[in-house]
């Protein structure tokens, strides 16, 4: 997991330096923790007690840290997802044996997954992993606004995704790269 890691941070400086060398401005690529952390702690999310607004429910620990763009420590972007940031990428791990990528897109509420080899997770394997980011994604964007206004502009409804399968395979042992 480190090497995938280390690439993301490799994107991120590259990133950093020369935006404009990137499909946009307002993008950001988060570490394999952002997705492991947020699967991990999905049943805490569930389990606690909205308010009478939908609100107050436990998201997991540094979320306001990768909303707001002040990790990593060396690399701070400052940008906040939503208000700078329409598009979210992430490699995410599949029972430490299969890496898919998800790109996901604020503005249309929706998430991309692509994985290079679509037999190693069934569409219901899928929909358990995909689950916390449909919810939380758009939970964090609301509870998080900085104003009425922007907040009015979000809605605790889930997210989207889908799973393309016109995507070129790869051989076994060369999804993580793929992801990258």
């Amino acid at each position: 997991m480190q090497h995938i890691d280390a690439w993301i941070n490799v994107l991120r400086k590259r990133y950093d330096a020369n935006p404009q060398h990137f499909r946009s401005e307002r993008m950001c690529f988060l570490d394999h923790l952002f997705a492991q952390q947020w699967r991990f702690n999905y049943k805490d999310f569930k389990d606690s007690e909205p308010d009478q607004n939908g609100l107050g429910r436990r998201l997991p620990g540094g979320a306001w840290n990768y909303y707001a763009g002040t990790i990593p420590s060396f690399c701070q972007s400052n940008k906040v997802w939503g208000m700078d940031i329409d598009d979210v990428y992430a490699p995410v791990n599949y029972n430490d044996t299969h890496w898919i990528a998800m790109w996901i897109s604020i503005p249309k509420r929706h998430i991309v997954v692509w994985d290079s080899i679509c037999s190693s997770i069934s569409p219901e394997e899928l929909d358990v992993v995909m689950e916390s980011f449909l919810y939380m994604v758009p939970y964090l964007l609301v509870e998080y606004a900085s104003s009425d206004e922007q907040c009015a502009q979000y809605s605790l409804e889930p997210f989207t995704y889908e799973r393309p399968t016109n995507i070129p395979p790869a051989r076994a042992g060369d999804c993580g790269v793929y992801s990258l």
